[in-house]
């Protein structure tokens, strides 16, 4: 979790969602983090990290996050729900892509997925895209 305190200290979100996180990532609930299927927490972790890097301005209240978990991948959707707005972000974390891009194989030969994930973390991003910011209903 070293990773993820610098860039969730610096980030505009909600002081309540900001502890929620925390809370979600030591193994607790958390309401402001909704899970549409199964997601290992350590890989809703990368997407917060990547989130509050890329997008530190965001007053994030909630999030909800609908995604597939692979072996060297979790791909899908964030939503981060702010004051009247929502954001959404489609998104692939893949360690075996990353160590594509490094060059790095195993001793079978194949990309050495174990090595980035441990080296690059959450850093491991093959895309993040904005989809778009859609303002809320009242």
């Amino acid at each position: 979790m070293a990773d993820l305190h610098p860039y969730l200290d610096a980030a505009a979100a909600h002081p309540d969602f900001k502890r929620e996180v925390l809370a979600f990532i030591g193994g607790g609930s958390a309401e402001r983090i909704e899970l549409q299927g199964y997601a290992p927490r350590v890989k809703v972790e990368r997407v917060l990290t990547q989130l509050f890097s890329a997008h530190p301005d965001l007053a994030v209240e909630r999030i909800a996050v609908r995604a597939r978990s692979g072996c060297s991948d979790f791909t899908g959707e964030l939503v981060a729900y702010t004051t009247g707005a929502e954001h959404r972000f489609e998104f692939t974390w893949c360690c075996a892509w990353r160590a594509e891009q490094e060059g790095w194989r195993d001793c079978f030969g194949f990309w050495d997925q174990q090595r980035a994930a441990r080296e690059f973390g959450w850093d491991c991003f093959k895309t993040w895209v904005p989809a778009r910011a859609d303002a809320l209903q009242s």
